[in-house]
């Protein structure tokens, strides 16, 4: 087998975008003074499509990998679901004769297999073979050039490693260093924990093997770790490399899977996975070890650069450790900007580390996952948590991470067209359900056994496209209209538009039926507790939204005359939010009780945000009924819900309680507590401040990420607030390099709770009224202008 390494060039893109000047910003570091012990404390790195996780063991050291390409299964089958469309005026009937227990029972007939699972790639192991005990540990991230490290003590000779994931070279990187010659000694093997075999040779090992499943229907993999050193030997027995009295070494690890798309069979049409390997291989040999760090480097750094976010105040702890510090900041209510600035800009590390490969977005995990069988399949559960990965993609100037999203959605467009013929009996245009996967799948889940509050649910893609949307609308990019994201909208339209029906009970009225609110369930006034009824607000609001969207993107294309006209008559005939007996924003079609009033879903809320159909300027009475909801619901939830609430509030201009959110999603949480039931938390953060939904789900720090942009600018397009919900423990600070809808970027200082300097550049032509400091200016922009604001 070749030796190893590739010829990537660097995007033209890095030497010509402009990165915002660094400000008064201390280093933005994650640091530990112990190993990790479980994989919520680990580190994470990534390149867009292979990660790992670094535990950081003085005495073995375990790398958990991950390639964001390898999943269980093939190819949908386009048949699924045959006949089942004939169950949908059964339980329409149901429904509208209000036997909702007949409607759920119905329901199980409208289901079908559920998602695929992610897989683990491998685990790097690096025991060290020198005698003694360790002292003066550090382990630390650095999210300002996407490199970890760790140091430690051993026999009077300091130890150094040091990791990146490499998205130029497609490779991951470790360089093991110590301040003595010849003093490295140590055994590096590879293993997985799904079928594999491993064969080490010449200062190489090369581990194969696929995902669960029989080996002629699951995608295949192959991956290489090669050593180049200094001095001493390397040799090889059985699956181990042992390096004896070596100076300096660097590990690399490359890998492919057989993966070539959600169409294609991984086996029969799969991709040249083993001559991809060795291309990346043998690639590396081009450059040196100082070379490719910096081509990482400068690859990261063109997308994190763009966007800076100081508090005053905020300075790097190097006494405490991050997870003190965040425990600090939890027991003791402690007042830590710097630890709040530092969640910022982790959901954009982690955001960059994961979502870089066409076709297949960041999913539940990110794409850091080690189990075989994670939570949820780490899958993509399209009724609110991919979705929410992807908020802060915009706003914090990071716009092409979301291109795989637009690959995913495509697939589903085509997969979704099935979907809709089979189980809904709709021929135009294409829907997708509560879930998707590498395959991308779109069918109703449930296997006809689960639930209908999660299992029956189709606007999954309605909602998803609100993504390719939202890069229009940030981009003004014409041509990602009429090419992407305006086609795919219309295919979902096209399905909803045949999906809603007129309302028995006041006709001339359109909504759905059947739906559900994800996840969540209600108590008649019969006192049947059920999930199956009509008229939801949930789906409506994604109408509502979507219609109004597509007939946006016509307009600005000026095509489909005729369909702009349909469109405008279904938003003018949806059925219309209602406001219930408790002041609060009605889930259901009748004012019934929730089962919960405290669940994690407020998917009724979806117009107050991420949409724009309720605010406190043009829906005062929605708004306030929106924030009776919230209030009503409490402040304890999962960590993906929290985050949103902070963008929730934020809408409402309550930066009290945006704020309280914030700290709620910064609650530490102990890994073990998730495994015992008693001390189980409501959300919160890790040591390695992943997301404790709990288990990890990466969607809360993505929402937090976002819920920091909401709370310091919101934007329509039209009107821009200015620090609408900025919280007094932030008296002074500054954001810069930010992005609003309309195609503005926005560098904002404040002092003393107010604005006191801003500049807005409109890379297009338009016109913004901008509400500052209690007063609101119109402001006219020629393309590339930029407009100062004292």
């Amino acid at each position: 087998m070749k030796h190893l390494l590739i010829s990537c060039l660097l995007l033209s893109a890095a030497s010509t975008l402009q990165a915002v000047p660094k400000s008064n910003i201390p280093p933005l570091k994650l640091w530990y003074n112990k190993p990790a012990t479980a994989f919520e404390e680990s580190l994470p790195i990534g390149n867009g499509k292979l990660g790992a996780l670094i535990y950081g063991g003085a005495n073995n050291d375990s790398i958990y990998l991950n390639d964001i390409t390898l999943w269980t299964g093939k190819p949908v089958n386009r048949e699924e679901g045959g006949d089942a469309y004939k169950w949908i005026p059964k339980i329409r009937e149901a429904l509208f004769k209000e036997d909702y227990k007949a409607a759920d029972s119905l329901q199980l007939h409208v289901q079908g297999h559920n998602s695929e699972y992610y897989q683990p790639l491998a685990i790097i192991n690096i025991k060290d073979a020198n005698k003694g005990q360790f002292s003066n540990y550090k382990r630390e991230l650095s999210l300002d050039n996407a490199t970890a490290a760790l140091s430690y003590t051993r026999g009077g000779i300091q130890y150094q490693r040091e990791y990146f994931a490499s998205h130029p070279d497609k490779m991951i990187a470790i360089h093991l260093t110590a301040t003595q010659k010849k003093a490295i000694n140590c055994d590096i093997s590879l293993t997985s924990l799904i079928p594999h075999q491993v064969k080490a040779s010449n200062k190489q090992l090369t581990i194969t093997g696929h995902a669960m499943g029989k080996p002629e229907n699951s995608i295949h993999f192959c991956s290489i770790l090669s050593i180049k050193n200094q001095d001493g030997t390397i040799t090889a027995s059985d699956s181990i490399l042992h390096l004896q009295g070596v100076s300096e070494a660097v590990i690399y690890l490359v890998n492919e899977t057989s993966y070539n798309g959600f169409d294609k069979h991984p086996v029969k049409e799969g991709a040249p996975y083993i001559e991809k390997v060795n291309d990346n291989a043998w690639h590396l040999v081009n450059y040196t070890y100082p070379e490719l760090k910096q081509r990482h480097i400068t690859d990261y750094q063109n997308i994190f650069n763009r966007a800076k976010f100081a508090l005053k105040g905020a300075k790097f702890d190097n006494k405490r450790t991050t997870d003190q510090q965040l425990f600090d900041y939890t027991e003791k209510e402690e007042q830590n900007p710097y630890l709040e600035m530092l969640y910022f800009q982790y959901g954009r590390y982690l955001l960059i580390s994961c979502s870089r490969t066409p076709g297949i977005p960041a999913n539940l995990q990110g794409l850091w996952a080690p189990a075989r069988k994670s939570p949820w399949r780490g899958n993509y559960t399209i009724n609110i948590n991919l979705e929410e990965n992807y908020w802060p993609a915009e706003v914090t100037n990071m716009s092409e991470l979301v291109m795989p999203v637009d690959g995913l959605v495509k697939a589903m467009s085509v997969t979704g067209k099935y979907t809709a013929k089979h189980y809904y009996g709709i021929e135009n245009g294409w829907c997708g359900g509560h879930n998707t996967d590498a395959w991308a799948m779109t069918n109703p889940v449930g296997t006809k056994k689960e639930s209908p509050k999660w299992s029956n649910w189709n606007m999954g893609g309605a909602w998803l496209v609100q993504t390719l949307w939202d890069h229009y609308d940030y981009t003004r990019d014409k041509e990602y209209l009429r090419q992407t994201a305006y086609p795919l909208m219309k295919g979902a339209a096209d399905f909803m538009l045949d999906w809603i029906i007129e309302n028995p009970k006041k006709p001339g009225e359109l909504l759905t039926a059947p739906c559900t609110s994800p996840e969540a369930e209600y108590i008649t006034d019969k006192g049947y507790q059920g999930c199956s009824f009509y008229g939801g607000t949930a789906d409506l609001t994604i109408l509502r939204e979507l219609f109004k969207n597509t007939l946006k993107g016509a307009q600005i294309l000026d095509i489909d005359q005729a369909y702009q006209a349909k469109l405008q008559d279904a938003i003018n005939r949806l059925h219309p939010y209602q406001i219930g007996k408790r002041g609060n924003l009605q889930e259901w079609y009748y004012d019934w009780d929730d089962q919960d009033w405290h669940h994690r879903h407020q998917s009724h809320l979806l117009g107050l945000h991420p949409f724009y159909q309720i605010s406190l300027d043009k829906t005062p009475d929605l708004a306030a009924a929106a924030a009776k909801t919230l209030e009503i619901k409490g402040d304890f939830s999962t960590g993906w819900s929290t985050g949103w609430r902070i963008s929730l509030w934020a809408r409402l201009h309550r930066a009290d309680k945006s704020y309280s959110m914030i700290r709620k999603l910064l609650n530490y949480v102990h890994p073990g507590n998730y495994n015992n039931p008693k001390n189980r938390p409501s959300g919160g953060t890790y040591p390695n401040l992943f997301d404790a939904h709990p288990p990890f789900q990466i969607d809360g720090n993505f929402g937090g990420t976002a819920g920091v942009c909401e709370m310091l600018m919101q934007c329509d397009g039209e009107t821009m607030h200015l620090l609408p919900a900025l919280p007094k423990e932030w008296p002074a600070g500054e954001i810069k390099g930010i992005k609003a809808r309309g195609n503005y970027e926005i560098n904002l200082v404040w002092n003393n709770g107010k604005v006191s300097k801003a500049s807005i550049t409109s890379k297009n032509a338009g016109n913004l009224t901008v509400k500052y400091n209690g007063k609101q200016k119109a402001l006219n922009f020629k393309a590339g202008e930029t407009k100062l604001i004292k």
